[in-house]
C-alpha cells in the first residue's frame, strides 16, 4: 500500500503560525501599534490566523503593509492577494492561512475585528 500524501496538518499549522509571526515581527519593526495575534484555527473556514495592527496615517499604513509583505517575501517566498486603500484607512493582505488587518486608529474602533471574532485565542496582544 502507498504511503498517504495527506498534509500533515501540525505542520501546515506551524507553518501558518510562523507566517504569523514574521508578519508581528515586521510590524513591530515599522513601528504599528496595538498589534494583535488572534487564533482562529477551527474557528473561521477561511484562515487560521489573524494579525491586526494600526497605524496613524496613510503613510505608516503603507509602510506597515509593505514592510510586512516583503518580509513574507523574502522568509517565506509567499505574496499577499492586497484589498483596500491606505487612503480609506483599512488595508488586507491575504496570505490564505494567515489575513492581515492595518487600520487606522478610526477604522479600527468601527469594525471591532477583535469583537466580531471575539471566540479566537489572543496568541499575542502587543500596545
Amino acid at each position: 500500500m502507498a504511503a498517504s500524501s495527506k498534509p500533515d496538518l501540525t505542520e501546515i499549522h506551524l507553518d501558518a503560525l510562523a507566517l504569523a509571526q514574521t508578519l508581528v515581527d515586521a510590524l513591530e519593526d515599522t513601528k504599528a501599534e496595538d498589534i494583535l495575534l488572534l487564533d482562529l484555527i477551527g474557528i473561521a473556514p477561511f484562515t487560521d490566523y489573524f494579525v491586526i495592527a494600526s497605524g496613524t496615517s496613510e503613510r505608516m499604513l503603507k509602510a506597515l503593509l509593505n514592510n510586512a509583505r516583503d518580509a513574507a517575501q523574502e522568509e517565506h517566498d509567499i505574496k499577499p492577494r492586497v484589498e483596500g486603500e491606505a487612503i480609506d484607512g483599512w488595508l488586507l493582505a491575504d496570505f490564505g492561512d494567515v489575513v492581515l488587518h492595518v487600520f487606522s486608529n478610526e477604522q479600527r474602533q468601527h469594525y471591532q475585528l477583535e469583537e466580531l471574532w471575539e471566540e479566537g485565542k489572543i496568541l499575542l496582544h502587543m500596545q
